[in-house]
């Protein structure tokens, strides 16, 4: 681990892409006006232009002025442009990787290569830094998903880079891992002995993990018709919410034993199969509808699309941990694209009591929820119930809410994912980035899912209406159990 203000040389392959304009140099942008940016630190936009440095910082004011949520402030600019550099550079031609090296070699940085490209363009980059020698310590790389389509080409992915760079320097990005919210689930869990004490299935009925997305695919149909939203939204981002929820405390804080631990959890996820497909999974595709009053088409009418596409824009799963402390506890995932609203929120529901000395009032006592909203209006909810105030002539119970707010000096606070894994890159940390084995065990439990679906007859596509809360037999999953999804709340 380096000293938080070692100089970087951080170059960004992609640097005209998509990513690169809407994440990375807004959140760089905000890493100088919090200044958390070593003084000798260079940024380097690499790609294939014939841009000169004055063209390309003209490229990256226009970005930041787009994607940032605030006005640029002229002198936080003026320090951050001083620091921008650009080499046009073929991926597939060793020269230029020559020529990269001596641009590098001109200072004593640390270089941190950040892969902003599609994964096909992966190899050919590690290759060439591995040419000339551009992999070696201390540098390191960060890579983004998707990393594959399955088990098999993830492996091919890892066993790329792994020739030529060591694991502790990959750093492979899930931006979930650096949300506010995700932070506070490791701070709730094991810095609070009410929650600590009370996080098993002696004290748990299940838990609900809810991610729902207005947007649709964005002009991104030949990507997402091959990934679909199981394998753009459960293999990582959803799967890395539940092992944050279900992993044991760790020894201690560093990376390797947060991670060894989250392993744990997806090895002990029961397999869904042919067997089981059909009753622990839903899937859906959305129709055309109405998001906020507008009109918006089918999936299978976006631009590009391919009308006999099976492609699930929604998936519901009751997933089941096969351990001691989650035995008989349900974990129920969703998520889907043109849903009613945006919000992504974790429900833990505690189990009724076991004797209800207000039966005579209260028949059906309700259950305790701990509610964490992650987007948006970050907040924390515990639902209880409480004797409704008055002269009644018997007890009169009724749900209540403690709720935490975001103070002020939290909002000001506030900085977005990209932001933090950056940073933590530039630290070498790796505890918010994910391991190669932590990747391939969530493949491991989602292929059988994928190749269940295209093998069951019985198992079609529910198509759902743009701007509804998903098929309706995604209601049928949890309520065959017993439950209900918690009912969507604003604040």
């Amino acid at each position: 681990m380096i000293k938080i203000n070692q100089a970087c040389d951080l170059i960004i392959f992609g640097a005209k892409g998509d990513l690169a304009r809407r994440k990375l140099l807004p959140a760089l942008y905000k890493l100088e006006k919090f200044n958390k940016i070593h003084s000798n630190t260079r940024i380097i936009g690499a790609g294939r232009a014939n841009w000169t440095k004055e063209e390309y910082i003209k490229t990256v004011k226009t970005a930041i002025k787009n994607f940032l949520n605030e006005d640029i402030n002229e002198d936080i600019w003026n320090k951050f442009s001083l620091r921008l550099h650009f080499f046009n550079i073929d991926v597939h031609k060793e020269l230029y990787f020559i020529k990269l090296k001596k641009m590098l070699n001109k200072t004593k940085n640390v270089i941190i290569y950040y892969c902003a490209v599609p994964p096909s363009a992966f190899n050919a980059i590690f290759q060439g830094l591995g040419k000339v020698n551009l992999n070696l310590l201390p540098s390191r790389i960060i890579i983004e998903k998707p990393m594959g389509i399955c088990l098999k080409t993830c492996k091919k992915i890892n066993d790329q880079i792994s020739k030529y760079f060591l694991e502790s320097q990959i750093f492979r990005i899930d931006h979930y891992l650096g949300k506010e919210s995700i932070l506070n689930l490791f701070s709730l869990r094991f810095s609070n002995s009410f929650f600590f004490n009370n996080w098993n299935n002696k004290v748990i009925d299940h838990v609900q993990i809810t991610v729902s997305e207005e947007v649709g695919i964005e002009n991104r149909w030949n990507y997402f018709d091959e990934m679909g939203q199981t394998r753009d939204m459960v293999q990582n981002h959803l799967l890395q919410i539940l092992t944050i929820i279900a992993m044991n405390q760790p020894r201690d804080i560093l990376p390797e034993n947060i991670r060894n631990e989250k392993i744990k959890i997806l090895r002990t996820l029961k397999t869904i199969n042919s067997e089981n497909i059909n009753t622990k999974t839903v899937r859906g595709q959305y129709t055309s509808g109405n998001i906020n009053g507008k009109k918006v088409p089918a999936y299978i009418e976006e631009n590009g699309a391919n009308s006999t596409s099976q492609t699930e824009t929604f998936v519901c799963i009751k997933v089941d941990l096969e351990n001691d402390q989650w035995f008989g506890v349900p974990f129920y995932l969703r998520t889907g694209k043109r849903l009613a609203h945006k919000y992504s929120e974790i429900v833990i529901v505690f189990k009724k009591m076991p004797i209800n000395l207000f039966t005579k009032y209260n028949y059906n006592l309700s259950q305790n929820k701990l509610i964490i909203r992650l987007d948006p209006n970050e907040n924390i909810k515990i639902n209880f119930l409480k004797n409704l105030p008055g002269l009644h002539e018997t007890y009169k119970l009724e749900n209540d809410i403690i709720q935490s707010h975001c103070s002020k000096k939290t909002n000001e606070n506030k900085i977005d994912a990209y932001e933090r894994l950056l940073l933590e890159s530039m630290k070498g940390v790796q505890s918010l980035f994910v391991c190669r084995e932590e990747v391939e065990e969530a493949w491991k439990w989602i292929d059988p899912i994928i190749s269940a679906w295209k093998q069951s007859s019985k198992n079609t596509l529910q198509l759902y209406t743009a701007g509804t809360w998903g098929p309706k037999n995604s209601d049928k999953i949890i309520m065959q159990d017993g439950r209900h999804w918690n009912k969507f709340d604003l604040k």
